[in-house]
């Protein structure tokens, strides 16, 4: 099965980012690497400010707090065909869940 873009225009395999997105996202998802890979930089900046924040406020009590959000993203990532995540995702810029 072919992906298309929204031109109509074929993607190559290897441009679709859900793998190493919805792995990283699990592994580092606190620190928002997932977001600055699908190039969402300003998303990525958020959730690791709102990280640091936590963890300095709560003496790091509560620093995994956004990591569980960037399990739930991983999940969703890696639960998506290549076709959907590249639409939702690559084409689309859905930049949270």
């Amino acid at each position: 099965m072919e992906i298309l873009d929204s031109n109509g225009n074929p993607i190559r395999q290897q441009e679709s980012k859900r793998i190493i997105a919805g792995i990283l996202a699990i592994l580092l998802g606190g620190l928002g690497v997932h977001k600055f890979i699908l190039g969402y930089t300003k998303e990525g900046a958020i959730t690791l400010v709102i990280t640091f924040i936590i963890s300095i406020i709560s003496c790091g009590l509560f620093s995994g707090l956004m990591s569980i959000i960037g399990l739930i993203e991983g999940i969703i990532y890696l639960t998506k065909s290549d076709e959907e995540f590249y639409q939702t995702y690559q084409d689309n810029y859905k930049g949270w869940f």
